[in-house]
């Protein structure tokens, strides 16, 4: 299972992600794409399998992703203060992947009905999702190995 974290800035969101979810899901294979250097950087040191930067990384790695996951404003153009590109944006909403986004309200995009709790409560419920996804999908897996003979 390939697990995409998208994130600019610093990288601290895609940091925290990364570094919980090598913890929880240590088969998967977590690539890290930073809108920037210094967040590509971070993701590296926090034990991405693969790291790469920039608007086709995340255009490439997107269209391959079972999972993406990162802040909520790697789906909006020009979110990030400007980091996240129109065709990020677009690379992002329009994978099939499933995509778990953390609901930090800094980028203007307000999620009514979730709450705004700590940071490392968010991502913690981020991870979770994943693991249940991930748990889903080898689940479902197993189910329809009669399928494959």
């Amino acid at each position: 299972m390939k697990i995409l974290v998208i994130d600019g800035q610093g990288g601290g969101i895609g940091k925290s992600l990364i570094a919980q979810l090598k913890l929880r899901l240590p088969d998967c294979r977590i690539i890290a794409v930073g809108t920037n250097s210094i967040a590509a950087s971070v993701m590296k040191k926090a034990g991405a399998d693969i790291v790469a930067t920039g608007e086709n990384a995340v255009r490439v790695n997107a269209r391959n992703a079972d999972i993406i996951t990162g802040p909520v404003g790697i789906i909006a153009a020009d979110a990030l203060y400007g980091e996240i590109s129109g065709e990020m944006a677009n690379a992002v909403a329009r994978s099939e992947a499933d995509k778990v986004l953390i609901p930090f309200n800094n980028c203007g995009i307000f999620i009514v009905g979730i709450s705004a709790g700590p940071p490392a409560e968010l991502l913690a419920a981020g991870v979770e999702k994943i693991v249940e996804i991930v748990n889903f999908a080898a689940k479902n897996e197993k189910n329809t190995d009669f399928l494959e003979k």
